[in-house]
């Protein structure tokens, strides 16, 4: 619950005065009831009756009237609403190694299978797009609501040299602008999502990618997936195949996006479900000023029902 014009709040002040009045009024009938000498004689022309009960209609037209007070303050409530023209960019290393078995059967299988099922959970109003970076970044496939078209995409991507983790980013950029003739001016709320295994060997730097994303406002989320404790063999040599965490998390956090770490497939896919609840809606502020107002006008009725029955006037 928030409330969208706070100033109105002020109005409470005028609230709490109305209950200090009452209790003040309270106290000084009381003291002049104590006035009568004969208390059995006021016992006979005032028949007791609960003392809870003439307190129930001030109290109730106390509360209606907090409670209108608050709905000039325009109370509203976080709902989670489809975003429209929503892209998401899947960029996805395809360096050698992404060839290791840590997970398997292999990193690349895994990534390409989880990056599948990540889609097909998406609202199919959503944009999609593919980028797949190595030594270079390539826009696979253009943003879609064709998903199906992503998928196989994704199924036929192939291992090539290098790693280029900052170019995946650039060129995730680029086809966020390219989106549609109005992307330029008015760019669709878009976000990354790069999963790698490597430290980034070629092309730009990773940081000038992040400072680039922050300020076109598109978050990206890593994703770093392995164990980092395999050994690949490229061109006749054995080499590790360590995962740089550090830079990954650094992009997340330039970019206001989120770090994740994922060692197998089914940590894989728990991290894609995660993605895909926060990037398919998003927050807003939707008044519920009505059902205030309804409220203070049945306490109001209340407090009026009760006065009358009890002791034939309104409160």
């Amino acid at each position: 619950m928030t409330f969208l014009a706070l100033a109105q709040l002020w109005w409470l002040l005028a609230v709490a005065a109305l209950l200090v009045a009452y209790l003040l009024v309270q106290r000084r009938r009381a003291a002049y009831a104590l006035r009568f000498s004969n208390l059995s004689l006021l016992e006979r022309v005032a028949p007791r009756v609960p003392a809870w009960r003439r307190h129930v209609p001030a109290a109730l037209f106390l509360l209606a009237i907090t409670v209108l007070v608050l709905s000039l303050a325009r109370p509203a409530m976080d709902v989670q609403v489809p975003r429209e023209r929503a892209t998401i960019l899947v960029a996805i290393d395809v360096s050698p190694s992404m060839a290791a078995t840590d997970v398997a059967p292999d990193r690349l299988t895994s990534a390409k299978e989880s990056a599948q099922g990540f889609i097909e959970t998406l609202p199919p109003r959503f944009n999609v797009g593919l980028v797949a970076f190595s030594s270079v970044a390539t826009v696979v496939s253009s943003p879609t609501q064709d998903h199906q078209a992503v998928a196989d995409s994704i199924a036929n991507l192939t291992i090539s040299s290098g790693t280029a983790i900052g170019e995946g980013v650039f060129a995730s950029l680029q086809a966020i602008r390219s989106f549609d003739e109005d992307a330029t001016t008015d760019p669709p709320p878009a976000a990354v999502v790069l999963l790698s295994d490597g430290e980034n060997t070629s092309g730009r730097p990773v940081f000038a990618a992040a400072d680039e994303a922050r300020e076109a406002g598109v978050p990206v989320s890593t994703i770093a997936f392995g164990t980092g404790v395999s050994i690949i063999e490229i061109e006749g040599h054995y080499v590790p195949a360590n995962i740089d965490k550090e830079t990954l998390e650094e992009l997340a956090t330039t970019t206001g996006g989120r770090f994740y770490e994922a060692e197998s497939t089914g940590e894989l896919k728990d991290v894609y479900s995660d993605i895909g609840s926060s990037l398919g809606t998003e927050t807003v502020h939707e008044e519920v000023v009505v059902h205030f107002v309804a409220a203070g006008l049945v306490l109001a009725a209340a407090a009026a029902a009760f006065s009358l029955a009890w002791s034939q006037r309104l409160p």
